[in-house]
């Protein structure tokens, strides 16, 4: 790993020596500024195993059903720096967020944001894109991914997945919650 320094890695989660999940953290935690963007790519796709991944640092989950042209796709969108699941798994995780009972708010992860990095946090986890953000918020495009930025940044959080999970751990998006429904 460290003598090719890929950009992007392919972790499976069962392997021999060591699970994938603990293989991304090791990846993720090596010292040096530049971490390969890790996709977990797997037969299983029980929550338990998408969520650990997304907090292990993965930037991708695929199911091993992926078409080679869905495989190809993905390294290119989580190289070029975005996050990716594979739809089946998006759909699960809504439907898992949508049976459970809604969770206190957690504001005070939240409260080194701005109202507007809250609103733009709200409609990136609601799956807008930035364009689609600055549309909605008459703002530029540029400053939608500045905000983005600083919201990764505040929040500690190393992309937009883990950014959507934080949205909805801390309860500023809820299931069913209209996209303007940002409150404080």
């Amino acid at each position: 790993m460290r003598r090719t320094q890929p950009d992007v890695v392919l972790m499976d989660i069962r392997m021999p020596n060591m699970n994938g999940l603990e293989a991304t953290r090791q990846i993720l935690a090596m010292p040096g500024e530049q971490h390969p963007r890790v996709i977990v790519l797997t037969t299983f796709d029980a929550d338990e195993y998408v969520f650990e991944a997304i907090r292990a640092g993965a930037s991708g989950f695929l199911l091993k059903d992926a078409t080679a042209d869905s495989l190809v796709e993905a390294v290119r969108i989580v190289a070029g720096g975005d996050a990716l699941l594979a739809p089946a798994i998006t759909q699960k995780l809504i439907a898992d967020y949508a049976a459970r009972p809604a969770a206190p708010r957690d504001s005070a992860r939240l409260n080194d944001l701005t109202d507007r990095e809250l609103e733009v946090m709200q409609r990136i986890a609601r799956g807008m894109s930035n364009a689609e953000v600055a549309g909605d918020l008459f703002l530029g495009e540029q400053t939608v991914k500045t905000h983005v930025s600083r919201v990764l940044q505040k929040l500690g959080l190393r992309d937009r997945t883990q950014l959507v999970v934080a949205a909805y751990e801390s309860g500023l998006v809820r299931v069913g919650d209209a996209p303007d429904s940002t409150q404080r």
